[in-house]
């Protein structure tokens, strides 16, 4: 456990130095994309862009106050408003810059450098069919994948037999892009990865808090399979964290 302690570790000037190797942005290596290629003729679905949202008001001091792991969903599906607010919350693309490899979203990334792609488990969203999605943050869309039999249960059982999770009317699944950080920031960029998904998570449960929605981040998933069920090759883009989203039961 205590080697494992490394990975929290920053390095003194001089061990920097010495430990860190030249960077791919340093050689004057191509950037990498900052999303992945997709298929544009696919079923891909507008969402609401954020200009029209009715959605969301309330005080921030609020949020914060009410904020919680929320693991009870009900059956009622969730509006695409409301999925397209809370994507928009937490990987909206604001402004991807033009001399500089970076992409400015709704959440921080060290060094502008978003390592992430979001894949939706939808079950129950108004308007849209179940199935596996990604969402292609500079269109604001999501583009359909592919049908998952019995997916409330299968998903319960990836995530460690807890069956809450397969019940959200939707499962975010984030999916890491490595070599997006690692491309400036070689060795150290895993830290900083860690550190951006906890701005992304944080972002979707204060979104839900101001939309009455229950959501509940889970590390605790069978990797192999799940990389597997998205489509991913596990060693360079892997689900690093899922979270359902669902309505809250009123007491």
């Amino acid at each position: 456990m205590e080697e494992n302690r490394q990975f929290l570790h920053f390095f003194d000037k001089n061990d920097y130095a010495k430990v860190v190797p030249k960077s791919d942005e340093s050689k004057n290596k191509p950037f990498p994309l900052f999303q992945k290629p997709y298929n544009e003729t696919g079923k891909l679905i507008d969402l609401i862009p954020p200009t029209k949202f009715e959605i969301g008001n309330i005080s921030f001091l609020e949020l914060v106050n009410r904020r919680m792991s929320r693991r009870n969903y009900t059956d009622e599906p969730i509006t695409l408003e409301e999925l397209s607010f809370l994507l928009w919350c937490t990987q909206g693309v604001k402004r991807a810059f033009k001399k500089r490899a970076g992409v400015m979203r709704t959440v921080p990334s060290a060094g502008a450098k978003s390592p992430f792609e979001t894949y939706l488990i939808i079950n129950r969203v108004e308007g849209i069919d179940p199935g596996l999605y990604r969402y292609i943050s500079f269109k604001h869309r999501l583009l359909f994948i592919k049908n998952i039999e019995n997916s409330e249960q299968k998903i319960g059982e990836l995530a460690y037999d807890q069956k809450f999770v397969g019940k959200g009317a939707v499962v975010f699944c984030w999916v890491a892009v490595p070599y997006r950080t690692e491309w400036r920031y070689t060795i150290l960029a895993h830290k900083f990865i860690a550190i951006d998904l906890g701005h992304v998570s944080q972002n979707l449960y204060l979104a839900c808090e101001a939309l009455d929605l229950g959501t509940v981040a889970i590390g605790y998933y069978e990797q192999k399979k799940f990389d597997t069920l998205l489509g991913l090759d596990g060693k360079n883009e892997f689900v690093v964290l899922i979270a359902p989203v669902g309505k809250i039961p009123i007491i």
